[in-house]
């Protein structure tokens, strides 16, 4: 029969690496413990410890009682109404404290705590370079103790919908009951090639435009498969010599050859003022509207913390 009045194992330093027994030392602590030690010693006393934690002074004592089995002091010692913390009290409180602080952090049940939370939101380097300084500004105006992490869309839908990020800011997402979104601005299509392009010394018509290679940004795109046809059903016959998923090496590409492509006008003013671009005049293409949108999994509207920041982004816009 185990006799359950023997002191539990003392805390002593342990190699870092020594990870199996510090879980095997912390099995042996009821952490609990440790809530009630920090009420004694921040509250000086028993009975107002006891009033705070809704406990009895009796439970607390008897919580006290287990500490000193566990540590090499008595912790806390009687002074007048109240008690006064021993130099190794002190120093525990040191760390439990911090370790308090932590977890309460992490957990942020109330989105109330004022500590710093890292933010991940998905987007391709192109819309990125678009949105991020707008959401950054906002989100530090409103929450300044933040902190922001951009990672690439790969799979939004699965991202989103495995935690895998927090947010994915994307022209395209597939539908999903589980995924929400609100489109944050619509964009143009232009129709670009470099200045002093050849394609520019007459009129612009279809026949002209296919007589020169053009480029393609890769997307997985479902819901542009309706876009896409319509620029095939433009240019039945258009040559496509380079593609890639990256949009500034797209920009990079037409400014310093004779290659055309499509970009929106937000992208076409950020990259005209690193590489010489101009838009060639052609309506069917510039008629075109494209949607960029904020996705979120439903569920993190129960996270008050990501729930005021989603409010926030779409204020922004």
């Amino acid at each position: 029969m185990e006799n359950n009045n023997l002191p539990e194992k003392r805390i002593t330093g342990r190699p870092e690496d020594d990870k199996p027994q510090i879980f095997r030392t912390l099995r042996n602590i009821d952490l609990n413990l440790l809530t009630i030690f920090e009420a004694v010693y921040v509250h000086k006393g028993i009975v107002n410890a006891a009033k705070v934690l809704n406990l009895t002074p009796s439970a607390i004592s008897q919580s006290i009682q287990k500490l000193r089995s566990i540590f090499p002091d008595p912790l806390f010692i009687r002074k007048g109404q109240g008690v006064t913390p021993t130099a190794y009290a002190s120093h525990l409180h040191e760390y439990i404290s911090q370790g308090l602080e932590s977890i309460l952090g992490a957990l942020d049940l109330t989105g109330s705590y004022d500590k710093q939370r890292t933010i991940t939101v998905g987007t391709t380097p192109s819309i990125g370079a678009l949105a991020l300084p707008v959401i950054y500004q906002a989100i530090k105006a409103n929450a300044p103790h933040l902190m922001m992490r951009n990672i690439p869309v790969k799979d939004g839908e699965s991202q989103l919908s495995q935690f895998q990020t927090d947010l994915i800011i994307d022209t395209h997402l597939p539908s999903s009951r589980a995924i929400n979104s609100h489109v944050l601005y619509t964009d143009r299509l232009m129709l670009v090639c470099r200045k002093g392009h050849p394609c520019l010394n007459g009129p612009i018509n279809e026949e002209v435009l296919q007589q020169y290679e053009h480029t393609m940004v890769m997307l997985e795109a479902q819901n542009l498969s309706g876009l896409r046809q319509r620029v095939q059903d433009l240019f039945p016959e258009r040559q496509i010599s380079f593609s890639s998923y990256n949009m500034f090496t797209i920009a990079a590409l037409i400014g310093n050859t004779d290659l055309l492509g499509l970009m929106t006008t937000r992208l076409f003013k950020l990259f005209s003022d690193c590489w010489p671009l101009v838009e060639i005049d052609y309506p069917p293409i510039s008629n075109e509207r494209l949607d960029i949108s904020l996705y979120y999994n439903k569920l993190s509207l129960r996270d008050p913390v990501l729930e005021n920041v989603i409010n926030v982004i779409r204020r922004a816009f």
